[in-house]
């Protein structure tokens, strides 16, 4: 039984583990990329629903997990592949389902539930299955809505690695880039070591000293879930580091984050961004991306215009926003290295319209590299 806030009630087929499992309820609208999703951080504490018909085709391997475990709180398909066929596949996704303790539910109608999250909202919700099944109504009801909101949850903390660890650049290294992990995808750390970037993980409970002490060319914030409005420690690390003149490159979660460092609001939206198939255009080029989203809140910001920063970091403007509703897509700061957006760039399963990104991030860190040698010859030279 899959109960939500509002009373709604639809029965299917257990599906993975059984047992009681509560988290709010969201739609993904991606075709593939089902294992992806599931082992994104930035799940944590949802209920996620794939709008997708037929989930599980190609099973599950150990090279598309996208952290460490899969981290919904539970999932909802309409129709379970009865057989995984893909040349790359180890294991079912049944298995993977089993094995994480993920309760599920299959053979209900997800477009219907889909209308309803779209027309009321992401809510709370309840999978009940196994000997939960046998719960009043009222009962399963009544754990429902006794469950936590994702406004005003900081889950950095359920997500983020307790250990620092790093990874060496691929190819000439043109310097090190401190990661927050407020819940990083291995994607995002590759791409990054692919620009030739030391990548100095750090767990989110660092200090802007200790990041500042590791001397890094640049700081980048990770993708993450919760609330940013609960993430003042964050919003204070990043304006610490700023102010230091270190470069910034922010992704979902960190692009709420730099909104906030900059002196802007966050909003929680109605039913959010979730999937590989969400229309961005960015206004510098004029170009439309297809790119891959997973967010509930967003930046509280014209869309149009350039601003002043509330915070004392100059002028900052949108960079992209959304297609489908006008929400704040990228933040650029004009008068410091540091810009963000609110997709994933290095989007696993896919698109790759987003890649760029990563590349201007180097650019950033080798133009400051090439300008602090040409001050220290200048400086050398008059020394002489």
């Amino acid at each position: 039984m899959l109960v939500l806030e509002d009373g709604s009630r639809y029965v299917g087929r257990a599906y993975g583990s059984e047992g009681q499992t509560l988290g709010e309820i969201v739609f993904a609208t991606g075709m593939t990329g089902y294992q992806e999703t599931l082992t994104d951080p930035s799940y944590a504490g949802q209920i996620v629903l794939m709008t997708a018909p037929h989930i599980g085709n190609t099973g599950a391997n150990d090279e598309d997990m996208e952290s460490r475990q899969i981290w919904v709180s539970g999932f909802v398909v309409r129709e379970p592949a009865r057989v995984a066929s893909n040349h790359r596949s180890t294991r079912t996704l049944d298995a993977d389902l089993e094995s994480g303790g993920i309760v599920g539910i299959s053979g209900i109608d997800t477009r219907a539930i889909t209308r309803r999250i779209r027309s009321a909202g992401a809510m709370r919700s309840g999978i009940f299955s196994g000997d939960t099944f046998g719960l009043s109504d009222g009962e399963q009801l009544e754990r429902v809505r006794a469950g936590a909101s994702m406004r005003g949850r900081n889950l950095s903390d359920d997500v983020s690695t307790v250990e620092p660890f790093s990874i060496p650049p691929v190819g000439e290294r043109i310097g090190s880039v401190a990661v927050l992990d407020l819940g990083v995808k291995t994607s995002t750390l590759n791409f990054l070591a692919e620009r030739g970037f030391e990548v100095l993980v750090l767990p989110q409970s660092v200090t802007a000293e200790h990041v500042l002490s590791l001397k890094p060319s640049a700081l980048f914030f990770s993708n993450g879930p919760g609330d940013p409005a609960a993430s003042d420690k964050h919003v204070t690390l990043l304006q610490e580091v700023l102010r230091a003149g270190v470069p910034y490159f922010g992704i979902c979660f960190g692009n709420q984050l730099l909104g906030r460092a900059l002196g802007f609001r966050t909003y929680k939206l109605p039913f959010g961004h979730r999937g590989i198939n969400q229309p961005v255009l960015d206004k510098t080029t004029g170009r439309v991306e297809i790119t891959s989203q997973n967010h509930g809140f967003a930046v509280d910001m014209p869309i149009e215009g350039v601003h002043e920063s509330k915070t004392g970091f100059g002028q900052v403007e949108v960079s992209h926003y959304s297609l489908n509703d006008q929400v704040v897509e990228g933040i650029r700061c004009l008068d410091i290295d540091a810009f963000s957006v609110q997709y994933h760039p290095e989007a696993a399963a896919g698109p790759h319209d987003a890649n760029y990104l990563f590349d201007r991030f180097r650019d950033v860190v080798v133009a400051r590299n090439q300008a602090n040698a040409d001050a220290a010859a200048a400086a050398a030279g008059e020394t002489k």
